[in-house]
């Protein structure tokens, strides 16, 4: 069997009669005594016996009668003060998923339970903010995921439908099937990394992010000179605390982004340096022109300049870096340039008092594509 626990209004009203009890209770006592001694003064004896004994029963049936009117009053006080609570109760149990909408309605003065509505309002709507983000993020990776996999399956649904295939359609299909297939392959990768970034930090080292910006400097010079852009390098050490695969794919990320959205003959520019007690990163890029609406955008997972399904690349650059810096503590500014392009700057806070190996006071500056 349940054993029934006392509400807090029960508790409150029992709290306040029994204060009004003690208190009637004391006053009552130091009156029936002084009367007694009046009485005893000025009165005969029996006389005060009987006048003490009346004055007795009437004090006793006045406490009853007060501790009932503390009961009542303490009941409905109680009631009143617990209502904006009551309200935040019932709220909190319709809000669902599908329900993130309600608010509970704050009113009244400016107490801790206002101060409590108020707090879990704000609550709700992060709440509703992360369910939507994450509704649209499964959307678009569904979208994503299926139209490599449409193509797969269209191809080889082709050549099955062709009784005698000759070797160059099964080469095409092939070929199709194994462009779909690394798409896949980098989205999911692409997911994955976003997924352990967004854990936090597992590891935590001094990395110079000037190592990884001239590293992903390198990585990114074959695309860069397929695609005739010139990358140039103003490197400072800047150490900070972290995961050296996050922030080496952070840097690749903003070089990678950098020359897939230019232009032929454009640049990307790429400098680390400390500034203000803060370790940055800057990748500045050409390219088209860009809304300042939309740049504030670009960090969303699947957002692209580009928006075509069979554009370059899964649009989780940008949100990878954001999660990445994010994790480290770090803060992600993307800025359209007046003549086209992006300015992206990540700052983190620098790892007090360390230097990377082999940075000590070197600066590089170069053009490696």
């Amino acid at each position: 069997m349940r054993r029934l626990r006392p509400t807090i209004r029960a508790r409150l009203t029992a709290l306040y009669a029994l204060l009004v009890a003690a208190s009637t209770g004391v006053l009552l006592g130091v009156s029936y005594w002084l009367l007694g001694r009046h009485f005893d003064r000025t009165l005969p004896e029996n006389v005060a016996s009987d006048a003490l004994e009346e004055v007795a029963v009437q004090y006793v049936v006045a406490f009853a009668g007060i501790l009932l009117v503390a009961a009542v009053i303490g009941w409905a006080v109680a009631g009143r003060l617990l209502a904006p609570l009551k309200r935040i109760t019932g709220t909190a149990r319709r809000v669902s998923e599908e329900r993130l909408g309600e608010r509970i309605a704050v009113s009244g003065p400016h107490d801790e339970l206002r101060e409590l509505g108020e707090t879990l309002n704000s609550m709700l709507d992060r709440l509703e903010e992360s369910f939507d983000a994450q509704r649209r993020f499964v959307a678009n990776a569904s979208h994503e995921l299926r139209s490599p996999l449409t193509v797969i399956r269209s191809e080889a649904e082709v050549a099955l439908a062709n009784p005698e295939p000759d070797l160059d359609e099964l080469r095409g299909m092939a070929a199709s099937a194994v462009q779909a297939s690394r798409r896949t392959e980098a989205l999911l990768e692409s997911l994955l990394i976003l997924a352990r970034s967004q854990r936090g930090l597992v590891r935590s080292e001094p990395v110079d992010l000037a190592e990884a910006a001239s590293a992903a400097a390198k990585l990114a010079a074959g695309q860069a000179s397929t695609e005739t852009v010139r990358v140039t390098l103003d490197l400072e050490p800047a150490v900070i605390e972290g995961d050296r695969a996050l922030l080496e794919r952070l840097a690749g990320n903003l070089l990678e982004n950098g020359v897939r959205y230019n232009r032929p003959g454009g640049f990307v520019a790429v400098g680390t340096r400390r500034a203000d007690g803060r370790a940055e990163l800057e990748v500045e890029n050409s390219g088209p022109v860009v809304d300042r609406a939309a740049s504030g955008r670009l960090a969303e997972p699947f957002e692209r300049l580009e928006r075509s399904a069979d554009g370059p690349g899964a649009g989780l650059g940008l949100s990878i870096v954001r999660a990445v810096a994010e994790a480290h503590g770090g803060s992600l500014t993307i800025e359209p340039r007046p003549g086209g392009g992006l300015t992206v700057v990540v700052r983190f806070p620098t790892a007090r008092g360390r230097t990377a190996t082999g940075s000590r006071g070197r600066r590089l500056r170069g053009a490696p594509a």
